[in-house]
Protein backbone atom coordinates (compact mmCIF):
# COMPACT_ATOMS: atom_id res chain seq x y z
CA UNK A 1 0.00 0.00 0.00
CA UNK A 2 1.39 3.39 -0.61
CA UNK A 3 0.14 6.21 1.59
CA UNK A 4 0.24 10.31 1.19
CA UNK A 5 -0.30 13.26 3.16
CA UNK A 6 -1.57 16.30 0.84
CA UNK A 7 -1.35 19.44 2.80
CA UNK A 8 -1.94 23.26 1.91
CA UNK A 9 -3.58 26.08 3.18
CA UNK A 10 -7.25 27.74 1.84
CA UNK A 11 -5.87 30.64 0.47
CA UNK A 12 -8.72 31.22 -2.64
CA UNK A 13 -12.17 30.72 -3.10
CA UNK A 14 -15.39 30.48 -0.96
CA UNK A 15 -14.58 27.40 1.86
CA UNK A 16 -18.26 26.12 1.06
CA UNK A 17 -17.41 25.76 -2.67
CA UNK A 18 -13.98 24.00 -2.11
CA UNK A 19 -15.73 21.45 0.38
CA UNK A 20 -18.49 20.90 -2.10
CA UNK A 21 -15.27 20.11 -4.72
CA UNK A 22 -13.97 17.90 -2.54
CA UNK A 23 -16.97 15.84 -2.10
CA UNK A 24 -17.75 15.72 -5.41
CA UNK A 25 -14.01 14.31 -6.01
CA UNK A 26 -14.90 11.75 -3.59
CA UNK A 27 -18.23 10.39 -4.88
CA UNK A 28 -16.12 10.01 -8.28
CA UNK A 29 -13.71 8.01 -6.44
CA UNK A 30 -16.69 5.54 -4.92
CA UNK A 31 -18.47 5.54 -8.16
CA UNK A 32 -15.50 4.49 -10.45
CA UNK A 33 -15.46 0.63 -10.46
CA UNK A 34 -11.67 0.78 -11.41
CA UNK A 35 -10.73 2.17 -8.01
CA UNK A 36 -13.45 0.69 -5.79
CA UNK A 37 -11.85 -0.53 -3.08
CA UNK A 38 -8.59 0.63 -4.21
CA UNK A 39 -8.23 4.16 -3.14
CA UNK A 40 -9.00 5.45 0.19
CA UNK A 41 -9.20 9.23 0.80
CA UNK A 42 -10.16 11.40 3.63
CA UNK A 43 -9.74 15.28 4.39
CA UNK A 44 -9.46 17.00 7.25
CA UNK A 45 -9.21 20.43 8.16
CA UNK A 46 -7.92 23.12 11.10
CA UNK A 47 -8.55 26.47 10.73
CA UNK A 48 -7.74 27.01 7.30
CA UNK A 49 -5.03 23.94 7.00
CA UNK A 50 -6.39 21.07 5.19
CA UNK A 51 -5.15 17.39 5.42
CA UNK A 52 -5.69 14.58 3.04
CA UNK A 53 -5.02 11.17 3.26
CA UNK A 54 -4.82 9.41 0.59
CA UNK A 55 -4.10 5.25 0.49
CA UNK A 56 -3.58 3.39 -2.46
CA UNK A 57 -3.59 -0.32 -3.02
CA UNK A 58 -0.85 -0.78 -5.33
CA UNK A 59 0.84 1.51 -8.23
CA UNK A 60 -1.20 0.18 -10.78
CA UNK A 61 -4.71 1.82 -8.58
CA UNK A 62 -1.99 5.23 -8.93
CA UNK A 63 -2.04 5.04 -12.78
CA UNK A 64 -5.58 4.34 -13.14
CA UNK A 65 -6.65 7.05 -10.19
CA UNK A 66 -3.88 9.53 -12.70
CA UNK A 67 -5.83 8.70 -15.97
CA UNK A 68 -8.96 9.64 -14.93
CA UNK A 69 -10.23 13.37 -15.71
CA UNK A 70 -11.67 13.91 -12.77
CA UNK A 71 -8.49 13.54 -11.01
CA UNK A 72 -7.08 16.24 -13.27
CA UNK A 73 -9.61 18.20 -12.78
CA UNK A 74 -9.33 17.68 -9.20
CA UNK A 75 -5.69 18.59 -8.95
CA UNK A 76 -5.86 21.71 -10.67
CA UNK A 77 -8.04 22.52 -8.52
CA UNK A 78 -6.47 22.39 -5.34
CA UNK A 79 -3.06 24.36 -6.88
CA UNK A 80 -5.92 27.46 -6.93
CA UNK A 81 -7.49 27.45 -3.70
CA UNK A 82 -4.00 26.91 -2.59
CA UNK A 83 -2.45 29.71 -4.50
CA UNK A 84 0.16 26.80 -5.60
CA UNK A 85 1.39 25.94 -2.37
CA UNK A 86 0.78 22.12 -2.10
CA UNK A 87 2.40 19.66 -0.27
CA UNK A 88 2.75 15.98 -1.29
CA UNK A 89 4.50 13.99 0.97
CA UNK A 90 4.79 10.02 0.94
CA UNK A 91 4.40 8.39 4.18
CA UNK A 92 6.10 5.04 5.21
CA UNK A 93 3.46 2.96 8.33
CA UNK A 94 6.29 2.29 11.25
CA UNK A 95 3.69 0.82 13.07
CA UNK A 96 0.04 0.60 13.77
CA UNK A 97 -2.93 -0.61 15.37
CA UNK A 98 -4.22 -3.66 14.24
CA UNK A 99 -7.61 -2.08 13.37
CA UNK A 100 -8.04 1.02 11.52
CA UNK A 101 -11.11 3.64 12.59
Amino acid sequence: MKHFLIKYRLQNGSQDTWHQDITEFISALDGDPALQGKIAYRCMKSGSDYYHLATAMDDQAIKALQARAFFSRYTEKTKLVAGGAVDVLPLEIIAETKRTA
